[in-house]
């Protein structure tokens, strides 16, 4: 066994009702004023103004920001981070799924320490400790309450970036499964089976280790059992609350075991097409998986036992039967069928024609490469494996 390591620094509190607990929390982190960070539908829905309303009732102030976008942009930090400034608040509130939670913790580093996003880009690049920040999750996706991640699209290169850094992880993290129980069957969808994906490539992943796989293992049960139940019926407490474990802990997994081409291939096309980040994820996988199925040394086999419908059983196994598995799991929980139809379901402007997506391969595949995950996916990868499985995706 190769030598690991790992620690857990944050306070993390899992319940239903949780959000109660939120003053509590606040008091010990030592705030006086929050600015939560969230988005126009959880305002719409009077969730944020419950935030404020918990937060007002141990006379803490709470200003708010909730103009974020899907894939939220290098221009969406720089307000956000004015209105940090301007509001005086002293600590941040991330409410909402990943798109609020990249951008307050990019807002926690930016606020302390000046510049713009860009600057901290890449790994270990934030000097030291960032505005304090309590995270609390609305979707059972992203596991970025306990990411040591914020990306962000910086438009001028139709690029994501990522700043990684220990510093940007939440001190605190709330997850309230009831918060999660309003999702359209949609979202359901995307956030859990990105959930699943964070799973299962840190479980597949060349940087794993024991701790790393015990997480995903526990990870990819929780959602690949209660995933279609969830999407069927959100209102399904026990589900729900599998299903926000299982993030947390995929979260956690792949922060120490990275991901891998799933994750460094679906960058681009959210950049590029503003495809959901978790429907590009979940079109990928089955390609990939079948792509990386040559360097599976017996890990396929777990895998397709935590997705497979219950009737289905297995006398002998094969990894084409995990990659049969995922196609019928993404039908099942209405995943478009291709990578086409995925780009223009989400086209502002009408049909994305053939030529058009077929020139943005080569520079979606050179921004792929560039991607960390690619070093760890459990089959090697060139530029031209990834044009090819983008191809084979589309």
């Amino acid at each position: 066994m190769e030598t690991f390591n790992f620690s857990e620094p944050q306070d993390i509190t899992v319940g239903k009702g949780s959000l109660s607990k939120l003053p509590e929390i606040a008091k010990k982190l030592g705030g006086k004023h929050a600015l939560i960070i969230s988005g126009p539908h959880l305002e719409k829905m009077g969730l944020v103004k419950k935030a404020a309303d918990y937060l007002a009732s141990v006379d803490i102030k709470a200003d708010t920001f909730t103009d974020i976008e899907a894939n939220p942009s290098v221009t969406t930090v720089e307000k956000a981070t004015a209105k940090y400034l301007e509001s005086g608040a002293d600590f941040i509130v991330a409410f909402g799924g990943g798109s609020p939670m990249d951008v307050a913790k990019a807002v926690g580093v930016v606020a302390k320490y000046g510049g713009s996003v860009t600057d901290y880009e890449g790994a270990h690049k934030v000097p030291g400790p960032i505005v304090p920040l309590i995270a609390i999750p609305t979707t059972a996706g992203t596991g970025s309450e306990v990411t040591a991640f914020s990306v962000i699209t910086d438009h001028s290169r139709n690029y994501k970036l990522t700043v990684f850094s220990y510093e940007i992880l939440p001190k605190y993290a709330i997850l309230d499964a009831e918060l999660i129980t309003t999702a359209p069957a949609s979202v359901a969808a995307a956030c859990g089976i990105d959930a699943f994906i964070h799973a299962e490539e840190a479980y597949v992943s060349t940087a794993a280790s024991p701790f790393s796989d015990a997480l995903a293992e526990k990870a990819m049960a929780l959602i690949g059992k209660n995933i279609r139940r969830f999407v069927a019926n959100r209102n399904d407490i026990e589900a729900a609350e599998a299903m926000m474990t299982g993030s947390l802990f995929a979260g956690i997994a792949f922060s120490f075991a990275r991901l891998g081409n799933v994750h460094a291939m679906s960058h681009p096309v959210s950049a590029f097409f503003d495809v959901p980040h978790g429907v590009a994820n979940a079109v990928l996988l089955p390609v990939i998986a079948e792509y990386n199925a040559l360097a599976d040394h017996g890990k396929y086999l777990t895998i397709y036992n935590d997705i497979r419908p219950i009737s289905a059983y297995a006398d002998e196994f094969e990894p084409m039967m995990l990659v049969d598995a995922i196609r019928e799991l993404c039908t099942d929980i209405g995943i478009p069928e291709n990578l086409t139809i995925a780009i223009n379901n989400a086209s502002k402007n009408g049909t994305v024609t053939k030529e058009e997506i077929e020139s943005r391969i080569e520079p979606m595949a050179v921004d792929a490469m560039k991607s960390g995950n690619i070093a760890v996916n459990p089959r090697a990868s060139r530029q031209c494996d990834i044009e090819m499985l983008y191809r084979k995706a589309l």
